[in-house]
């Protein structure tokens, strides 16, 4: 957990990622110590320095005090475009070393009309549903494995043969 991160305007902050190479997923939480001001929320932006040295900035989400978290999959994002950003006249290096997580707090109008990289978004479905539909999907591969065509079945009293298209359907 990081809390502590380096201001670099009055409403921007960053995080340094020195291992982002093998990070998949970021967490962005507010402690619950200091709220937004009124109508102002936090835009939360992923950079990482790309082949060429320059900062590649990628807008994310949100966090506001309505919605205080937010889980983010960056493993997709390393390779991608950089979007338009407010970073670019901070005193941050231009070729940096590690990747960087930064936060502008900006008015919430502003927040909603944002439109973050398509794949950093995590799966809004439940841990449980997501579990369930992963299970059920290895356990039909699995069966599918066994399956037989009819010429190749032997007559045994004491098998039950299931078509894989029930289970399927199921």
């Amino acid at each position: 957990v990081q809390a502590a991160p380096q201001q670099v305007a009055e409403d921007k902050f960053v995080f340094d990622l020195p291992d982002y190479e093998n990070i998949n997923h970021v967490v962005v939480f507010m402690l619950g110590t200091i709220p937004f001001p009124e109508g102002m929320g936090g835009s939360v932006y992923f950079c990482y320095p790309d082949p060429s040295g320059l900062a590649v900035w990628q807008l994310l989400g949100f966090v506001t005090n309505e919605k205080p978290s937010a889980i983010f999959k960056i493993s997709g994002l390393k390779s991608g475009k950089g979007s338009q950003h407010p970073f670019g006249a901070m005193n941050l290096p231009q070729t940096p070393t590690v990747a960087q997580i930064g936060i502008s707090v900006e008015l919430l109008e502003s927040l909603a009309q944002q439109t973050p990289v398509a794949n950093a978004a995590v799966s809004s479905v439940d841990s449980f549903t997501e579990f369930t539909q992963k299970m059920l999907d290895n356990f039909y591969n699995f069966a599918s494995s066994f399956a037989v065509t009819q010429a190749q079945m032997t007559p045994n009293p004491s098998e039950a043969f299931i078509p894989a298209n029930v289970v399927l359907k199921w």
